[in-house]
């Protein structure tokens, strides 16, 4: 996943402890009573201290994304979560420090070869590094805590997309694990209490994803906060279909009107197509429903084959019309 790469990122004081332990073990072997010698213990001291640190915080720009690059469904959700803008000033301040600080060692060496009292340098730019350090402290927590929030991102492809809505119990997670033939992944997901599901299934050399979001889109978007709004827009961004699952038994607590309902919202709410389908049309008090498009079992496995088989259509459509366009 885009985000897994993103190291720990140490706190201000952790850096500068294992910077300047690193320069005194780097000084320790070239103790000589010679004017050279010391000054070279010195020099080595700062360098390797400096190199720590620059290094250091130039790696932690380099391995978040670029956000300009991510996809649209990771950038709203990375927005969502821990806001864009501050990642991209603080991680504009780590740089700027990283570089701060090669420049500020290179003067110091230079004026170092020409005094009496390098020590004295040496001891006056660490102030400084250590300085610089403090100053984007709360940079650093701030990117920690955001590399802890978003590696728990699911793993979602850019690739063909099913998402499966509907009421809880209506047969969402059964037909995952149907349509992909395996117990779906599940994830962790931060706009819900249960992991979002995640499987696939592949036709010819093509691979589609199925998930079922908890949490999402499974109840009213009046019960929802804005934070769960925001999520729900960033589904938006995939290239999607939608799965609208009715229980037309009502067996699963929710009456019909609710269920129709909740597909006005998903409706008004997605500018993706949508696919109505009756489900458990099995049981003895399934009703046939002439605002769904198509009925089938989860439980038996009937009328499923048929519905991917829709499914798949409507996003070769989706295609094609965006090709047009």
């Amino acid at each position: 996943m885009i985000f897994e790469k993103i190291p720990t990122i140490r706190t201000s004081d952790e850096l500068i402890d294992k910077a300047f332990r690193r320069g005194v073990r780097a000084a320790t072997g070239k103790k000589s009573s010679s004017r050279a010698s010391f000054l070279d213990s010195q020099e080595s001291m700062l360098l390797t201290s400096a190199n720590i640190l620059t290094d250091n915080l130039a790696n932690i720009s380099k391995k978040f994304p670029n956000f300009d690059e991510l996809s649209g469904f990771y950038y709203e959700l990375a927005d969502i979560l821990v806001g864009v803008d501050r990642l991209r000033t603080s991680l504009s301040r780590v740089a700027w420090t990283s570089e701060k600080i090669h420049d500020l060692t290179r003067e110091y060496v230079g004026r170092m070869r020409g005094s009496p009292t390098p020590e004295n340098l040496r001891k006056q730019c660490f102030g400084r590094m250590g300085s610089l350090m403090d100053s984007i402290s709360k940079e650093l927590l701030l990117l920690n805590e955001a590399r802890n929030i978003l590696r728990k991102l699911p793993d979602v492809h850019e690739e063909p997309t099913i998402v499966v809505a509907g009421y809880p119990n209506t047969g969402k997670s059964s037909f995952v694990t149907a349509a992909t033939k395996a117990t779906p992944e599940v994830a962790s997901y931060p706009f819900t209490t249960k992991g979002i599901l995640i499987g696939h299934f592949s036709i010819g050399d093509q691979r589609y994803q199925v998930i079922d979001t908890p949490g999402l889109l499974d109840r009213p978007m009046s019960e929802r906060n804005d934070i769960e709004l925001q999520a729900i827009t960033a589904l938006k961004h995939l290239d999607a279909v939608v799965l609208f699952l009715i229980d037309a038994s009502e067996n699963c607590g929710y009456t019909i009107e609710e269920q129709k309902n909740l597909l006005q919202e998903v409706r008004t709410q997605f500018d993706l197509p949508i696919l109505v389908v009756s489900n458990k049309s099995d049981l003895p008090h399934f009703q046939d429903l002439e605002f769904t498009d198509m009925s089938m079992s989860t439980s038996t496995g009937e009328g499923i084959e048929e519905v991917l088989t829709t499914l798949i259509e409507m996003i070769t459509e989706k295609k094609s019309d965006r090709i047009v366009v």
